[in-house]
């Protein structure tokens, strides 16, 4: 959604923009491959983005440039924490912003959401920017604190810490999402009367890739809002290192929207 959202802000795609996906895509040394080997073919932006086609995002981040996707990673506030009311919160891991800018595939990666690290808050904070209007905020925990006659003493700030993008913007982006729920990797975050949006997400934990596991261990993740065109809630859930031995296959869509369906369509109502 964060790449989404920058490419869209800076005018680089539009909704009408297309992408042909043959299975991979091959940036100075390497090849990185989608998800889905055959590839996807052309796709509308809408459809990649409901496909979590690879080499679309990679398109759209090599497209935004090593400078201008530094400054939004900075803007949706991924580079340090968030400001939270708890103890001890700590940051993501990047690497410089040096290397990062002299190095196209740390680009290309950023741009799906690999080889970088964030806390969940972080990650849910910047993407409830992307559909809340653009606006990021300081999440709390605590809103107010009353003395025992029921006197504010302190009260939070809602005020934004600023606005990522335009309105306008934060629209298109719901209307994607809400794409992913509806007919896309998401499927089964639906929930029956109501509309949602939401992107899935698998990520590669590094080093645990042996030859008794060959693929790795992963963390697979859904985050999900609603209602779709005017969001109340936003939720993050993550599965750190699922089972491989299972019918299920391995995936954001398959093991973790489930979940949040149960949960919105407790929600909602």
């Amino acid at each position: 959604p964060i790449t989404l959202a920058t490419a869209l802000e800076e005018g680089i795609i539009n909704m009408n923009t297309t992408f042909n996906c043959t299975g991979s895509v091959k940036v100075g040394k390497w090849t990185i491959r989608c998800s889905k080997k055959a590839g996807h073919g052309v796709q509308d932006l809408k459809t990649a983005t409901g496909n979590s086609c690879n080499p679309a995002f990679i398109s759209m981040g090599l497209s935004i440039g090593t400078d201008l996707y530094w400054k939004y990673l900075q803007s949706f506030g991924l580079m340090g924490p968030t400001g939270i009311d708890m103890i001890g919160e700590t940051k993501g891991i990047f690497g410089t912003e040096k290397n990062f800018k002299s190095n196209v595939v740390s680009l290309a990666s950023y741009a799906f959401g690999q080889t970088f690290n964030v806390t969940p808050i972080e990650l849910i904070r910047a993407q409830a920017a992307c559909i809340n209007g653009g606006y990021l905020y300081t999440p709390y925990i605590v809103e107010q604190t009353l003395d025992d006659d029921g006197n504010i003493i302190t009260q939070h700030d809602t005020t934004p810490v600023r606005q990522v993008i335009s309105d306008e913007t934060s629209a298109k982006v719901r209307e994607c999402l809400e794409y992913v729920v509806a007919y896309g990797t998401g499927k089964n975050g639906q929930v029956t009367g109501y509309r949602i949006g939401g992107k899935t997400g698998t990520a590669d934990k590094t080093g645990t890739r042996t030859a008794d596991n060959p693929k790795g261990d992963v963390v697979v993740s859904f985050m999900c809002f609603a209602p779709a065109d005017d969001p109340q809630y936003i939720m993050l859930l993550t599965m750190d290192t699922p089972s491989r031995n299972t019918p299920t296959y391995v995936s954001g869509g398959n093991m973790v929207a489930p979940f949040a369906s149960q949960i919105m369509g407790e929600v909602l109502p």
